[in-house]
């Protein structure tokens, strides 16, 4: 079964890396929780988008569970979320490297023999 929603990987790996490599540095509380939404959204998006790659979809849901914005899990030491932050940066980075998009293979039509009036046979 083709999946119904196409789209690239590649912004939005982009972006969950950048924002998670910035969460590195000490900044206000706010911006941790746009990253629980931002990562939150960007795993559910590459869950869907491979969803015949099982070992993405694993990876990707630990994610997802870690940056749950609805039901948050407090590890309370930055201590702690900084390696977690570099990790999962690291496997957005991974994912915009490693995933290329199948090429449809082409159709390879056979050519039309050209017909004159001079090669009919009557």
């Amino acid at each position: 079964m083709k999946s119904i929603i196409t789209f690239s990987l590649k912004p939005v790996s982009i972006i969950c890396a950048l924002l998670l490599f910035i969460a590195v540095l000490k900044l206000p509380i706010e911006y941790y929780t746009f990253l629980r939404i931002a990562i939150f959204i960007g795993a559910l998006l590459v869950i869907i988008s491979l969803s015949k790659k099982i070992i993405w979809v694993i990876v990707f849901g630990i994610i997802t569970i870690l940056f749950n914005p609805i039901i948050p899990i407090y590890l309370y030491f930055k201590s702690i979320w900084i390696p977690i932050d570099i990790v999962t940066g690291i496997l957005f980075l991974l994912l915009f490297f490693f995933n290329k998009p199948k090429e449809e293979p082409k159709k390879i039509e056979p050519k039309k023999q050209r017909e004159f009036k001079r090669d009919k046979i009557y």
